[in-house]
This record gives C-alpha cells, sequence and structure tokens, in this order.
C-alpha cells in the first residue's frame, strides 16, 4: 500500500457509502445492516516510549475491530504520521469484506499508530512495538484478532509484537501475529501472495474474456513487490507484458524481458531507461492501449479527470483503493471490467490465513501445497463474484461487497438476539 495516503474525502463514510449500495442492491436485513454501520470495538490507546535521547514521547495508537462474525479479527497494523480513526475504522471494514469475499474464516480488523518511522532508530521502533502490544494484549490473540504487517511495518517488527505478547500471556501463541519471518513461524509464498492471487484472477479474466495469453498486452503500473511478481508471473504463463513503471517514471516495449529488467533495475534504482523501450510517465502508462492495465502501485490513481482515456479492456486492482468511486462509474459506462481490489489483492490476506492456520495446528506447509490451496480459493472467489455481478447486473466491486455482504449477514442473523 502507499505510504502517503489522502483522500478525497472521509475514509469511513466513502466505506459506508459502499454498504449503503450493497445493502440497497441486496436487500438487506434492516438489522444486519444496522450492525455493519459500526465497529464492534474501537481501541485507542496512548503508548510511552523512552526515545534514544533520554525523552519519554507519547504516540497514539489505535486497533479497529469491526466484525468477527466469520472468524478471528484479520488485519494490518500500520505505523504512518497520517494514520487517523477514521482510516483505520474505514480499513478494517474493507479487511472484513476481502476476507469475506474469497470466502477465508476471518473477519476484519486494522490498528495503527501515528508515527514517522522514519525518524527513529531501530531500538526506538522496537520499544513502540513492544508497548502498542501492552496496551492491546488482552484484546489480540489467535483465537481473538490477528495483527499483521501494513504501511512501515515489516517482519521484524511483528516478530517483536509476537515476542511482546507471549511474554504478557506467559505462553507461545505463534498465530498471534501473520507476516513473521519464515524462521519465526512464517509462511511459504508470503513474499508474493498477493501477486500470486492477482494472477489466478487474470487467468480467470482472459478466460470469461476469451483472451489468449500471446495476445494479450499487459501493463502495470508500479514495480514494487506485488508489481514485479506480477510481471513476473504473467510473462512466464506467456502474457505480453509491455509497460511498467515505477515512482520515477514508466516504460512502453514490445514484450519486455521482465528477469533483465528485475536485473536493470537491481542496478540502476528504476525501471526506466532499460534498453529498446520508451519512456512514459506514470500517468500516461494507464491511458496505453492495452487489454489488461494493473494498477499496482498508489490509491485514487484513476480518476474522474482520467478514466475517460483508459483505453484498457479491463483493469486489474492489485494496489488498494486505485480507483475513485467517480470513476468507477466511468470505467462502467464504458463497459470496462474492474476486478476490484477486495478480490484482486485478497492473495495476501489469503496466505496469512493460511500462516495462522499453520500456526495452529503446529504445521508448515510446502510451497506447492500452499499455491494449490490458494488457487482453488481464488478461482473459486473469482467465479462467485462474476456470477454475481451477472445476477444482478452489476459491476464486479460492488458485487463483492454484495456476497461478502451476505456471508457476513447469513452469520449475524443467526447472533441477533
Amino acid at each position: 500500500m502507499n505510504p502517503t495516503i489522502e483522500y478525497m474525502s472521509n475514509p469511513f463514510e466513502n466505506a459506508m457509502s459502499q454498504l449503503d449500495k450493497a445493502a440497497k442492491i441486496m436487500d438487506l436485513d434492516k438489522g444486519v445492516y444496522e450492525v455493519l454501520k459500526q465497529p464492534e470495538r474501537v481501541l485507542t490507546v496512548s503508548v510511552p516510549v523512552k526515545m534514544d535521547n533520554g525523552e519519554v514521547k507519547v504516540f497514539t495508537g489505535y486497533r479497529s475491530q469491526y466484525n468477527n462474525t466469520l472468524g478471528p479479527y484479520k488485519g494490518g497494523i500500520r505505523y504512518h504520521w497520517n494514520v487517523s480513526l477514521d482510516e483505520v475504522k474505514a480499513l478494517s471494514f474493507w479487511m472484513m469484506v476481502k476476507c469475506a469475499t474469497v470466502n477465508i474464516p476471518m473477519g476484519g480488523g486494522k490498528g495503527g499508530i501515528i508515527v514517522n518511522p522514519k525518524e527513529m532508530s531501530e531500538g526506538e521502533i522496537e520499544r513502540l512495538s513492544r508497548g502498542y502490544v501492552q496496551k492491546v494484549w488482552r484484546n489480540i490473540g489467535s483465537d481473538k484478532d490477528v495483527p499483521a504487517p501494513d504501511v512501515y511495518t515489516t517482519p521484524q517488527i511483528m516478530s517483536w509484537m509476537r515476542s511482546e505478547y507471549e511474554k504478557l500471556v506467559g505462553h507461545d501463541d505463534p498465530g498471534v501475529i501473520t507476516g513473521k519471518p519464515i524462521e519465526d513461524g512464517g509462511s511459504e509464498v508470503r513474499g508474493y501472495s498477493t501477486a500470486q492471487g492477482g494472477v489466478y484472477c487474470v487467468l480467470e479474466l482472459a478466460n470469461k474474456m476469451s483472451m489468449t495469453p500471446a495476445d494479450t498486452k499487459v501493463a502495470i503500473q508500479g514495480f514494487g513487490n506485488a508489481g514485479s511478481f506480477m510481471a513476473k508471473i504473467l510473462s512466464e504463463k506467456g502474457y505480453n507484458v509491455v509497460a511498467v513503471s515505477d515512482s520515477r517514471g514508466a516504460i512502453k516495449g514490445s514484450a519486455l524481458d521482465i528477469e533483465k529488467l528485475e536485473a536493470f533495475k537491481k542496478e540502476t534504482g528504476s525501471v526506466v531507461g532499460f534498453e529498446g523501450t520508451e519512456e512514459l510517465t506514470n500517468e500516461e502508462i494507464l491511458e496505453l492501449d492495452v487489454d489488461i492495465l494493473v494498477p499496482a502501485a498508489l490509491e485514487n490513481v484513476i480518476t474522474a479527470d482520467n478514466a475517460q482515456q483508459i483505453k484498457a479492456k479491463a483493469v486489474v486492482e492489485l494496489a488498494n483503493g486505485p480507483t475513485t468511486p467517480e470513476a468507477d462509474e466511468i470505467l462502467k459506462e464504458k463497459g470496462i471490467v474492474v476486478v476490484p481490489d477486495v478480490l484482486a489483492n485478497a492473495g495476501g490476506v489469503t496466505v496469512s490465513y493460511f500462516e495462522w492456520d499453520q500456526n495452529v495446528k503446529g504445521e508448515h506447509w510446502s510451497e506447492e501445497d500452499i499455491l494449490e490451496r490458494l488457487e482453488r480459493i481464488m478461482v473459486d472467489a473469482f467465479n462467485e463474484v462474476w456470477d454475481t455481478k451477472e445476477k444482478y447486473s452489476i459491476d464486479m466491486r460492488t458485487a463483492a461487497f454484495v456476497k461478502a455482504i451476505e456471508r457476513v449477514g447469513e452469520g449475524l442473523k443467526k447472533t441477533l438476539i
């Protein structure tokens, strides 16, 4: 996810307007609708940290536990100066939707601390991370709420949090946190799970839209972890990746050699200047005449200003929130299929769930085993969302919300007294 998070409006209001839209289409039970309008619990905590210079600084942290009807709350913890309560609440709602879209037994949660980690030493970040767990430990655990990494949080930070939690509860609980290093109970495939899940969506989409790999041109905005793995895997499967970009700019060629391109970026720090390519801006890559466009970097890159210029037949959202609600309407009118983030990038949370499952059972699954399970989940979810889209004649994003809220709603109804 992009660290510089800016919303055109209040993110929680955006989330609630999505809930309203889905509720109207599916004629959602009134009681369920009322329950889903707010998180079940929100923690606001003060975390004092002794800085390296001896001063004590107090940081504000949050944890929003939106809904646990389908299983323990699940969602990342971000360290960022723009963290706000409304943002954390919205993100926890979207995590509930994402988990329910792919039908994994997890609920929605999200956490954050208002901090600029770039201005802190490693020791200060460790004390902050342990301090946060000291404030929330009674409300987390492998059977309650399972945090994970997010913006500016790492596997190392997850290890510190797990260690602090186990010290406080007095027993091992490796499933309390996911996104850990492999040697500390992490899972195979976690490093490229988001991209792999996105690839399974592309394969299903190509099937539905009668696209053959060799004739399918793909442009990928963003060449970080998710974008570069997506480019690599699609290209290995015979797809024609013709354009990619990073923060310094974009390039376009006929069929890019992704392996050589990765080596070039490692050496020079950017994809720009790669042999046999033409240089573009990050805005221009979005408007190329390709079959599939994959925004894999920032939020809000497809907007009311540029949606009319999008020429791709389909958009697969590997980034979180790359398309604004206004742009969504324009793309729908143009007949462009959008595979939404809550489905397209759910490979990440699915493999997080696998990590939790392995920890709880004391198992370690092979890469092959995980890929097989991930494919089954992503393919089933894609087809369910596609069928819901057809059933109600709606776009795929609304269909994913309808499907997810249907699942949560069925479980919720049984608990309403």
